[in-house]
């Protein structure tokens, strides 16, 4: 049986802004621009092959939280994912009103 989350705690340079991320095992995304990398088939266990960067597309809200919907610029795979306290929240807010109004 595969495990569905493994946490792995990373600190990263984001690839898109590269600024340094320090990870704490659940961080999935660059809190300062978004863009997230395709390293994962199921959260965190590191085994998806693609590694292409990761645009963030969407923002939806479900109740208090936002969900990022992240596609990949090398092979098109869509991945949902929740922000953290720690995203910045105006690039959040920029996301969805690019969104909003093309």
């Amino acid at each position: 049986m595969v495990k569905k989350f493994s946490r792995n705690i990373e600190d990263f340079i984001c690839e898109h802004c590269n600024k340094f991320v320090k990870g704490n095992g659940y961080t999935n995304h660059c809190p300062h621009c978004l863009y997230s990398k395709h390293v994962d088939q199921n959260p965190g266990d590191r085994m998806a092959t693609c590694h292409g960067l990761m645009e963030p597309i969407q923002v939806e809200v479900k109740g208090d939280q936002f969900i990022l919907t992240h596609r990949c610029l090398k092979c098109k795979t869509t991945k949902r994912n929740k922000t953290a306290k720690e995203d910045n929240f105006s690039a959040i807010l920029a996301l969805m009103r690019k969104r909003a109004y093309g």
